[in-house]
C-alpha cells in the first residue's frame, strides 16, 4: 500500500462545500473528493491519502483517508481542452483549517519528517515509505490529543 500527499490551495481551487464536508464527516456521513494526482501511474484503490492545505496560512495537514478509485481523466478546471488525472478520496478525518488546529508544517518539519516536502506544488505525490509510520503516529496523536479543540475530541475520540 502506498501513501500519498494531496495538496489543496483554497485560493486557486475553491472547495465550495469544504465547511459542510467537515461537518458531514463529523456527523458520520461519508465524504469524498476528487483530487488531482500527479502519481497516477502508481496510485491505486486502498492507498492511504493525506490532504495538506497550502497557500495562505494556516498550512499543514487537514485530512486523511483512502483512495477509492483508479486514476481517471477529467477536464482541467482552468484550461480548456486539457485533462488531468484524478482519484477519489474517502476521508476518515477532515479538519476545519479556519476554526480548528491543524497539523502544521512547523510540526511536520521536526525530526525525520523534515525529509518530506509538506507543501508541494503538485498534488498526489508519494510520501517517502520510510516516513509513513512516523507520520501516521504523529497524525493519530494530533487528532486524538487532549490539547486539541473540543471539536476534535468530540468527533474523533481515541
Amino acid at each position: 500500500m502506498g501513501t500519498y500527499l494531496f495538496s489543496w490551495n483554497p485560493t486557486k481551487w475553491p472547495w465550495q462545500t469544504y465547511e459542510q464536508s467537515v461537518i458531514e464527516l463529523a456527523e458520520g456521513f461519508a465524504v469524498t473528493k476528487n483530487m488531482r494526482c500527479i502519481s497516477y501511474k502508481n496510485i491505486k484503490p486502498g492507498d492511504r491519502a493525506f490532504l495538506t492545505k497550502v497557500g495562505n496560512l494556516p498550512r499543514g495537514i487537514i485530512g486523511s483517508g483512502t483512495v477509492t478509485t483508479i486514476p481517471f481523466e477529467s477536464p482541467h478546471k482552468h484550461a480548456a481542452n486539457k485533462t488531468v488525472h484524478r482519484v477519489t478520496i474517502q476521508f476518515d478525518v477532515l479538519l476545519d483549517a479556519y476554526k480548528e488546529p491543524i497539523l502544521t508544517n512547523e510540526i511536520l518539519k521536526l525530526g525525520n519528517l523534515s525529509a518530506q516536502n509538506w507543501s508541494p506544488q503538485s498534488s498526489g505525490i508519494s510520501i517517502r515509505p520510510s516516513l509513513v509510520d512516523e507520520l501516521e503516529a504523529v497524525w493519530e496523536d494530533f487528532v486524538s490529543s487532549a490539547v486539541n479543540s473540543n471539536f476534535v475530541r468530540k468527533f474523533y475520540p481515541k
